[in-house]
């Protein structure tokens, strides 16, 4: 049964459906500082870059791009998920997604230097370095074929399909939503509904091709089938728990206070537990076949995750990624506590930066003569923090200032009440 009393809906203009005025203030602080923590964390790295680690400087954009990226994508993933299963739990928290989702645009924006980098031999992607093969003495005509796909125009062109894709399903799903608001029609979910089939595939083979090209191509030689699963299921992990952090910040500062109770919570915990055994099950799956094979071209990835410093990031994530947040969202009343529920999302989001890190950081060393990969010392990681401390401030800023526009809950959502007096079975 239930432990709360299930409230009336209330009035659309009710002010437990507005941001807070003390969250409408932190916009402009985390605006600005999040710009300038970005803009000292990329000049640091670029400081750091050296003749081992070249590319230290881009990699760290990378990292925190990606981090902010698929916590993005997690989330529109969970707006369509939610009308494609016409899920009514989730209603309340669902305009969290939505402002989450929408940042998808501004990200579009911040893709821009990353854009230029492949224009610039060498200084992200290797494979924009015209003697890499000859380095690595690959055979030119295998090589020849990889470049069909591995040139900058062709880059640039599937990321431009990338984001058109990205950027139509939220802004799409976006306008819905808050149209409904206003309007109250029930024709709008029905809509919504009947596009997010077709937009979860679109979604899927985006998110994809992305992982390939903005991750998996850093290391042009290897290969992986399953790494834009990996990808989504550490992004997929990390949106729930930004919703729920999110969600318990609002009611925190007094919004929501009873339209989100502890099943909404309980049922965010089932999902971030159930996350974190399906990126376990990815992970391990993507290790064991490539361990199993033992093609060089395969192992050599992560034989460089397993070298210096790395090694033992390696051996934190089984630890930190997976056993640790396992046990401790396993209990059902670990996730019926609001608070420690939200101790536990940002854990997760910690650890998500870490795993984003492992990826990135170690191709940014000189691939060409096997060079250990390092961390760049104190100042390289005081760099990556503060370039992922600072795109992520710079994001949430945008999140409040798009939220203040707008109420924080569908206020005419057709299963607004539904999701009010929902009770977990």
């Amino acid at each position: 049964m239930s432990e709360h009393a299930a409230p009336a809906v209330k009035p659309a203009d009710d002010p437990a459906f507005q941001l807070p005025a003390s969250l409408r203030g932190l916009q402009m602080p985390l605006l600005g500082g999040g710009l300038i923590a970005l803009l000292v964390g990329m000049g640091m790295a670029f400081a750091v870059s050296d003749a081992d680690m070249p590319r230290f400087g881009m990699s760290a954009y990378l990292t925190a791009f990606l981090y902010v990226l698929t916590i993005v994508l997690g989330c529109l993933f969970f707006v369509l998920i939610q009308h494609l299963v016409r899920a009514g739990w989730s209603v309340v928290v669902r305009r969290v997604a939505e402002c989450m989702m929408i940042m998808i645009v501004p990200m579009a924006f911040l893709f821009l230097p990353i854009l230029f980098a492949v224009f610039s031999e060498g200084t992200l992607f290797v494979w924009t370095d015209p003697e890499f093969a000859s380095k690595l003495h690959l055979d030119e005509k295998m090589w020849e074929t990889k470049k069909l796909f591995l040139n900058a125009p062709f880059f640039v062109l599937r990321a431009l399909v990338y984001f058109g894709i990205w950027g139509a399903l939220a802004v799409y799903y976006w306008r819905g939503s808050v149209n409904q608001d206003e309007t109250g029609e029930r024709a709008a979910t029905d809509r919504m509904q009947y596009w997010s089939g077709p937009a979860v595939m679109a979604f899927s083979l985006s998110l994809s091709f992305a992982a390939f090209d903005w991750g998996m191509s850093l290391a042009p030689m290897w290969f992986s089938t399953m790494f834009g699963v990996y990808i989504f299921a550490g992004g997929i992990l990390a949106a729930h728990c930004v919703i729920t952090l999110l969600t318990y910040l609002l009611q925190r500062a007094g919004a929501l206070k009873e339209e989100v109770t502890p099943e909404h919570y309980h049922d965010l915990g089932k999902y971030i537990f159930g996350f974190i055994v399906f990126w376990t099950y990815i992970s391990f799956s993507q290790y064991m076949l490539i361990w199993y094979g033992n093609i060089p071209e395969e192992t050599e990835w992560f034989y460089s995750r397993q070298d210096g410093g790395f090694g033992y990031l390696s051996i934190g994530l089984i630890f930190f990624h997976w056993l640790i947040p396992f046990f401790g969202t396993m209990s059902r009343h670990v996730r019926r506590r609001p608070g420690v529920m939200a101790f536990w999302a940002a854990y997760i989001l910690v650890v998500h930066f870490i795993d984003i890190y492992w990826i990135v950081m170690p191709e940014a060393r000189v691939v060409e003569t096997h060079t250990v990969p390092s961390f760049g010392g104190p100042l390289g990681i005081l760099a990556s923090l503060l370039c992922v401390v600072g795109m992520s401030t710079l994001v949430i800023g945008l999140v409040l200032r798009v939220a203040g526009g707008n109420r924080v809950v569908p206020v005419r959502d057709p299963r607004l009440r539904e999701s009010i007096i929902f009770e977990n079975i």
